[in-house]
């Protein structure tokens, strides 16, 4: 499987508060955004695979939902996320 819980505690620690940190709009966002970026490796591979695509979109959501709660509640928090993930806007 891509996404492993190694792979999930180390996508914790590097952006949330520690390895165990769930919860965090950081966290949560970082681990949409390394999704979002295996998903698209997919269907670029398979451009037939609807299911799929119609995942990615929601995960988008999600993430933008996230990012704009984050906005709300702190902008330095949201400009730090931006900036590790490389994220546009």
């Amino acid at each position: 499987m891509y996404l492993d819980n190694a792979k999930k505690e180390e996508i914790f620690g590097k952006y949330g508060k520690s390895t165990k940190d769930t919860g965090s709009a950081e966290s949560q966002i970082a681990l949409f955004t390394f999704r979002i970026k295996h998903l698209t490796e997919h269907v670029k591979k398979n451009h037939k695979d609807f299911v799929t695509t119609r995942s990615l979109t929601q995960l988008v959501g999600k993430r933008r939902a996230l990012l704009d709660y984050l906005y709300d509640r702190d902008i330095e928090r949201y400009r730090a996320i931006i900036k590790a993930l490389g994220l546009r806007k």
